[in-house]
């Protein structure tokens, strides 16, 4: 610990009225004091406030007037799935400053920084690599806490992510955009390791960064235990899988969690037009927000049980029917779905819509009953994706009317199959867990020990608990 460091930040948070949550608050946000609480309720959610530092939880109700008992969740009714187990969608898009979770997982990453003094908000930035999400939240977490920070991620992400973070960055060039989408995670990784020569750049890398599998684990699964628990009432519904995209591998820690505690099995979702997992795969796919073509060195993949493949053809085809007058008017007045449950559909975007089609694979194929439940995430919703929906409308050559939304519908929605569906065997964790090497050992220089220390439960169970264990280091540092 650099104490004279840890000193220095904490007289600045006390100039700046800043106060750190803890890791208990985040996860049961009636932990908060009172007083805290009503300063927070009566903020602009997206206010540049500390005090919102207090909102980065699932628990914010729509409106953020409260804070919920439960995290905002959709159980998808049977009659749209096409199933009989019950899904539960947990909404990521009620979280402040950028209407995405990835903000929590930046918290959870600088919060060890600041507790330990190895970061100096008065020579360093903080440097967020990420495929869009996870960068705007850092940027929003350093901007409230007066810290100067860089957003780095490839140049074909949505045009609405590059519109947050040109509103946010003191400086345009700030942002450093990459070659390639979400494919193109190398590329991110070259750029921080060019930056990474300056000293005075801290990289906090979410795929590489243990804090932030400790983070979802301890947060994001508690919290999606409670969703779960509130959906199973008095009956004897059983969780019996959580699905969630690869990406960093961050959100899909909720699973340990949710394993350790409701015996849930762990389904991780990619692209099958880059099926890595799969199939030792590649290729380019625009389901943004699971930024792949390599494993994070924080997927703990010996405790994954099986692989799902989703097109992102599927997926855009999807925010556009979900999206558009034309699509809401097919699925009510055509198929008969309620219209309060059609106005609900924007809070999926691209990740969302391929976490309940996995969610809906894994049924058919382990032909769930009405006693069994799949819990998922929607990790940010389609307002971040409509420069992305008109694009899809202009492959339909501008024919799109009822006839249209009906093959969308029929496509990609009602003939879900399961194929690309993979039960992985010892073998299958050990070719994947493999496959990590090559950018971890070979290009990005991680200890080989480190790597093969990472096969182990024991392994992400140290860091599961040393997140836990920040509770009270924030009280003694908020009392400094």
């Amino acid at each position: 610990m650099q104490s004279n460091i840890v000193e220095k930040t904490a007289k600045y948070f006390r100039e700046k009225g800043v106060v750190l949550p803890t890791i208990s608050e985040l996860k049961n946000p009636h932990l908060i004091s009172d007083d805290i609480k009503n300063k927070v309720l009566k903020l602009d959610k997206d206010a540049m406030d500390p005090a919102n530092l207090f909102r980065v939880h699932w628990f914010n109700k729509r409106d953020h007037s409260k804070f919920l008992d439960v995290p905002e969740h959709i159980v998808l009714p049977s009659e749209f799935t096409g199933v009989d187990a019950k899904i539960i969608v947990n909404l990521g898009r009620y979280f402040p400053l950028i209407t995405a979770h990835k903000v929590l997982a930046a918290y959870g990453c600088l919060l060890p920084r600041i507790l330990n003094g190895s970061f100096d908000y008065t020579k360093q930035k903080a440097v967020w690599p990420s495929t869009g999400n996870y960068c705007r939240g850092g940027v929003a977490i350093s901007k409230i806490l007066g810290f100067k920070s860089v957003a780095i991620l490839p140049e074909g992400m949505s045009k609405e992510r590059f519109n947050w973070l040109e509103k946010w960055v003191e400086d345009k060039n700030d942002i450093i955009k990459t070659t390639g989408t979400e494919s193109n995670v190398k590329e991110i990784y070259d750029a921080c390791n060019e930056l990474e020569k300056d000293k005075n750049n801290d990289i906090i890398n979410q795929f590489d960064e243990y804090y932030n599998y400790a983070t979802h684990r301890a947060i994001t699964g508690a919290s999606f235990e409670k969703s779960f628990l509130k959906v199973k009432g008095d009956s004897d519904l059983q969780a019996r899988f959580y699905v969630s995209a690869s990406g960093s591998s961050g959100t899909l820690a909720a699973g340990d969690y949710l394993k350790e505690n409701l015996n849930a099995q762990i389904a991780v979702v990619e692209a099958t037009e880059c099926p890595t997992l799969l199939y030792n795969g590649y290729g380019e796919h625009n389901i943004q927000g699971i930024g792949d073509k390599h494993v994070p060195l924080i997927h703990n993949v010996m405790n994954s049980d099986y692989v799902v493949g989703v097109s992102d053809e599927a997926t855009n085809n999807l925010n556009l029917l979900f999206n558009t007058d034309e699509g809401k008017n097919y699925l009510t007045k055509r198929k008969g779905f309620k219209s309060d449950f059609v106005d609900r559909l924007p809070e999926f975007g691209f990740s969302s819509i391929a976490n309940i089609i996995a969610s809906i694979k894994l049924a058919k194929k382990m032909k769930l009953t009405k006693n069994d439940a799949i819990i998922t995430v929607a990790t940010d919703g389609a307002d971040l994706y409509e420069t992305e929906l008109a694009k899809t409308k202009k492959q339909f050559s501008k024919i799109y009317d009822q006839v249209t939304c009906a093959e969308i519908f029929a496509k990609n929605f009602e003939a879900i199959t399961v194929d690309h569906t993979l039960e992985l065997s010892h073998i299958d964790k050990e070719r994947i867990f493999n496959l990590g090497y090559y950018t971890w050992v070979e290009q990005q220089g991680t200890s080989l020990e480190e790597f093969e220390n990472r096969r182990n439960q024991s392994f992400w169970d140290k860091h599961y608990k040393d997140m836990i264990s920040l509770d009270e280091k924030i009280k003694e540092f908020n009392s400094l």
